[in-house]
């Protein structure tokens, strides 16, 4: 019971690690230089060998600085306040695959499973050519499926992630 009680523990840190993360390494930093906005890009050195699922080129600077904030809310614990800025994000701009790829993120470290899985779903059909963020979204799905218990769904959202990581 405690070894279980502990792996769950566990694992909710490691996705709260995750989360931040991939906010960290993904967000560009938005700071006003006179009255213009200054896109910086954070180019982190990656940890593994799987690419990170960054904004697009097409993201809009109020989009960025709300992503931003996001990542300083997640860095501070505040993933309430993380998710409000999330939402306004994707009320600006809805069919961004990436923001609801960060979302999905976010609920499934809030331990909402099926929410997680829906939305990594609906990340994956809009932006159907984009690999990385595709098994970054199965990766989401296999392990929202392991938590809520169906290791078979695990194992094929797995086998996805797999076929998706082949050069």
């Amino acid at each position: 019971m405690s070894i279980t009680i502990f792996s769950s523990f566990i694992f909710r840190h490691l996705w709260v690690a995750i989360f931040i993360m991939a906010l960290t390494g993904c967000v560009s930093i938005v700071s006003k230089d006179d009255d213009t906005y200054v896109v910086e890009s954070i180019d982190d050195v990656e940890t593994n060998s799987r690419e990170k699922v960054r904004p697009q080129a097409t993201t809009s600077k109020a989009v960025l600085a709300l992503l931003s904030q996001a990542r300083r809310a997640a860095l501070n614990g505040e993933l309430t306040r993380s998710e409000s800025f999330l939402e306004r994000a994707l009320r600006i701009e809805p069919r961004n695959a990436v923001l609801w790829h960060y979302m999905a993120k976010l609920r499934l470290n809030q331990a909402r499973l099926k929410q997680a899985a829906g939305l990594a779903a609906k990340s994956n059909t809009l932006d159907s050519n984009n690999k990385t963020l595709q098994a970054d979204n199965w990766r989401i799905i296999a392990h929202a499926r392991h938590q809520s218990g169906d290791l078979a769904g695990a194992k094929r959202a797995q086998d996805k992630v797999d076929e998706l990581s082949q050069p």
